[in-house]
């Protein structure tokens, strides 16, 4: 199967200082990959040399075979979070049409087909019964939900999420995860979400792409949250202990930085990245 997305020996950064070295990565159609790091690791700057807004110093990117600028119209884009005004006068269903229309006014033809887009993936996104409402008096679950829809206009092929889950309550959360793993199983929709929780999207998760100063480990979850991976991503000692049902990653002064939780379930297990310090290091 040809790759959705295929980053070769990809370096990028800004004024001549590299974020991303030699970067390597193939997303599968249909491949949900969760995008974990401490800030400053570059994963704002994938988003970016994905979405062509950054052209990288060196290396290839394709997007469906295409170059990030010309696959822009297969891409969604789910910025981070953030609050709307309360007073703000715009109804959620014209929060999603500006992802599609923008400041144009469309002749009545166009204008019945984008309303018919619009209300399409309102549905999809469990949105249908707010639409007339105003967005800023919407809970954030429910904007994120807009921005969702927003990101679907026009069935795209990939789909970016720049830490979707932050500020929203774990029933939100896991709303948001399971209509974005429905979509990517009816669709074959590419995946790559930008987190710092990975407990509540591990269940749908099939790899993690874990960035540390511009290089990467990829693979599954237990593959990549391993004492020996992330000791030599980091380029020095962390060990990764169980205790008391839980996983602890200790870094190299033995000060515990970061959490790793087994969870066991029925007929599955596994982990979830809890970083204590509140820029993410580990």
């Amino acid at each position: 199967m040809t790759a959705l997305v295929d980053l070769s020996g990809v370096t990028a950064g800004y004024g001549g200082r590299p974020v991303l070295r030699d970067l390597d990565i193939s997303v599968a159609p249909g491949e949900f990959v969760a995008v974990l790091g401490p800030n400053g690791s570059g994963k704002t700057t994938l988003i970016k040399v994905l979405l062509g807004l950054l052209e990288p110093t060196s290396g290839t990117i394709a997007i469906d075979g295409l170059d990030p600028r010309s696959a822009r119209h297969l891409v969604g884009y789910v910025p981070q979070h953030r609050g709307f005004d309360a007073d703000l006068p715009l109804r959620a269903r014209d929060l999603v049409e500006l992802g599609l229309t923008g400041s144009r006014p469309g002749l009545p033809v166009r204008r019945r087909a984008v309303r018919r887009q619009v209300d399409e993936v309102l549905e999809l996104v469990g949105a249908t019964a707010f639409a007339s409402a105003p967005v800023g008096l919407l809970s954030g679950g429910e904007q994120q939900r807009l921005r969702i829809a927003q990101a679907l206009l026009g069935d795209p092929r990939l789909l970016l999420l720049d830490e979707p889950l932050l500020a929203l309550d774990p029933g939100a959360q896991a709303g948001i995860t399971a209509l974005i793993h429905e979509r990517r199983r009816s669709t074959g929709l590419g995946v790559l979400f930008v987190t710092h929780e990975i407990n509540p999207i591990l269940p749908v998760v099939d790899r993690v792409l874990y960035l540390v100063a511009g290089r990467a480990a990829l693979g599954r979850p237990e593959e990549v949250m391993t004492t020996e991976t992330l000791s030599a991503l980091y380029g020095a000692p962390v060990e990764v202990l169980h205790v008391g049902g839980r996983t602890l990653v200790l870094a190299g002064d033995g000060e515990v930085s970061g959490l790793l939780g087994h969870h066991h379930h029925d007929h599955d297990h596994g982990l979830d990245l809890d970083h204590e310090h509140g820029d993410g290091r580990l």
